[in-house]
Order: structure tokens, then C-alpha cells, then sequence
């Protein structure tokens, strides 16, 4: 008898308990999101190719989609074209030049997509200018080069960016793990003032993170160590409600395959993660190449009220689906 009813109490402590984790985690007792997700265009309106196959040697331009448009990613045209289309928020990659700049252009070497040779940050920003950034794009594997021509000097600075879009939103992409890089940065961004600052974010390496997060501490920014100091707490702890401080102030790119395990994902994992000043950011499959929602096929795989940022490569097609979509429940 005395068994039993000590049965019967540990039975009704874990049903107490489980039904605790699920309301203090379910989306039915938090604040509704009602606004439309936020989009994120990886480096503007850029030419687009199949991600099968792909390893870190790969040259993307040389099996791009037949284009859809006429911009090349990267550049403050295909910029202009991604605010125009909807974006909110531009992704750009940034290397440092010998003469003090910051060159903006996606690949760590040149042949890929320019006819210059090299490493990128190997050059001063006059020699990069001169490169026609647009010379090795081809969907027909070879027989044609539809952009060979039209990019001559279209490599900008992170300067030129910043001045031309003065109150735009941008993800900058430091592309190595140098922690001199994250200095050079801060000391740039440090002119800027606190509301500009609050407009930009910055993802990359460890080591520049860290040094960029140290001077520069309003600023969010992502990298592997700063993800893994959120999430592994949050992941052990979060069903009680508990954020990590190491989640104040940051910015978090979640692949969509790792979204279900975060405890409240998505209604009141996002309203934690406002309440901590932090930006969460969806990106498509397991973030490896950079995947995005590009599509109709999959912008129905967002969960319902989803409204928080999404990785995209298609900004003008994924924006007018986005935009005819009814959130918050409805």
C-alpha cells in the first residue's frame, strides 16, 4: 500500500513536471508575432547554382543557373536590387586590401569569378578595381559568358557600401579567422554612430569575432564559438525559461534542421531571444553552403508564424510570396 501511494506521487511529479515544460515552452500562452519574417539576401541579387556536389574547391560561377537577372552578387547594383525587391537586411563579404581598405567579393582567391589572379586580400583596391568581377560566370559550361564584360569596377569598398546606403541594414562576413581583421573592423566601425551600429551585424571566424565583440560590444555578431556558448546552455537549461547571458546582444543562424530541438522554437524561443536583444536568423538545410529559402517549396516549410530572419539567395522570389502570406495566426 505504502509503495503504491509513493508510485502514485513520483507519477503525479512527472506528469506535473512534463506539463510544466510544456506550457512554459508552448507558444499557446506567449505574445503572438504578427509582423512578416525579416529577409536576409546572402550577397544581394547574386547569380544562383545548385548546391549538390559542392566542396570548398568548387567555382560556383562556372555552373550557375541560366541567369533570371542581370546582376552579379556583391556589388551596390545587385544591392539596390535587393532592397528594391524586399530585402531588409543585405549580406556582403568583406577582405582587407594591402593599402588599408576593405574589398568587398565573396571568394578568398580571384580566378573563380574575375580575370585576376591571386588571393583577394593579396591587392591594393586600385588593382582590384580594375578586375572585371563579373568574367568567369557561365551556365552553358563554357560555351558563353553572359556577365564577361559588364562587371569591370564594380568591386566596392566596404566604404563606398556604407556611405551609398547610409541607413540600410547589412550582415558583414569577415572571411578569415585573423584576429587582426576583427580589429581593423572595429576601428572602422567606431566612427559610426550607436543608431548606425544597431543597423549592421557581423558573422565569421572565431578569433575576429572576438576581437571585433570586444571593442565593439553593442555590435551583434556570430561565429561558431559564440553560437555553441548560447545554445549548448540553452539547450540543457532553456526548458525552464533561463536564456544564458551568452545569448544577450547576438546574433544566432540556426539551420532549420537544428530549429525544432531549441526549446520554444519558434514563437517563444524568438520572444526570448528579442527579450535578449538578439537576431535569430533561419537558414535553409544544415547551413553548410549557405542555403536558402529561395522558393515557394521552401517557404512552406517555415513553421507557422515564423517571423524572425530568413537566409535567402532569391530575394525577388521568396519576397512576394512572403509578403502575400497572412501571419499571426490568421
Amino acid at each position: 500500500m505504502k509503495n503504491n501511494k509513493v508510485i502514485k506521487r513520483i507519477a503525479l511529479i512527472f506528469i506535473l513536471f512534463v506539463l510544466f515544460i510544456f506550457f512554459n515552452n508552448s507558444s499557446l500562452f506567449t505574445k503572438e508575432r504578427s509582423e512578416y519574417p525579416v529577409l536576409l539576401a546572402h550577397a544581394a541579387m547574386s547569380q544562383t547554382y545548385p548546391m549538390e556536389g559542392l566542396t570548398g574547391d568548387t567555382c560556383t560561377a562556372e555552373r550557375i543557373y541560366e541567369p533570371e537577372h542581370p546582376y552579379i552578387g556583391n556589388t551596390i547594383p545587385s544591392m539596390e536590387a535587393a532592397y528594391k525587391a524586399g530585402a531588409d537586411v543585405v549580406e556582403l563579404d568583406i577582405h582587407p586590401t594591402t593599402d588599408g581598405e576593405f574589398a568587398i567579393f565573396h571568394d578568398w582567391n580571384l580566378e573563380c569569378r574575375t580575370n585576376g589572379k591571386g588571393v583577394t586580400r593579396d591587392h591594393t583596391m586600385e588593382e582590384l578595381k580594375k578586375l572585371d568581377v563579373g568574367y568567369g560566370y557561365t551556365a552553358d559550361n563554357g560555351k558563353t559568358y553572359p556577365f564577361r564584360g559588364k562587371g569591370i569596377g564594380l568591386m566596392p569598398t566596404l566604404h563606398e557600401v556604407l556611405t551609398y546606403f547610409p541607413n540600410k541594414k547589412f550582415l558583414i562576413n569577415i572571411k578569415s579567422n585573423d584576429e587582426d581583421e576583427g580589429a581593423k573592423l572595429a576601428d572602422y566601425l567606431s566612427s559610426f554612430s550607436d543608431e548606425r551600429i544597431r543597423q549592421l551585424s557581423a558573422y565569421g571566424g572565431d578569433q575576429p569575432i572576438a576581437a571585433l565583440k570586444q571593442r565593439l560590444p553593442e555590435l551583434r555578431v556570430m561565429s561558431m564559438e559564440t553560437m555553441k556558448s548560447c545554445l549548448i546552455p540553452y539547450i540543457a537549461a532553456g526548458w525552464t525559461g533561463y536564456t544564458p547571458s551568452a545569448c544577450e546582444n547576438t546574433q544566432l543562424h540556426i539551420p532549420e534542421k537544428i530549429a525544432p530541438w531549441l526549446w520554444g522554437f519558434p514563437t517563444k524561443f524568438l520572444n526570448r531571444m528579442d527579450a535578449a536583444n538578439t537576431r535569430v536568423v533561419l537558414v535553409a538545410g544544415n547551413a553548410k553552403w549557405s542555403e536558402g529559402f529561395d522558393g515557394a517549396q521552401d517557404i512552406e516549410r517555415l513553421p507557422a508564424n515564423y517571423n524572425g530572419v530568413i537566409w535567402t539567395n532569391r530575394v525577388d522570389v521568396v519576397a512576394p510570396i512572403i509578403r502575400g502570406k497572412s501571419y499571426g495566426g490568421e
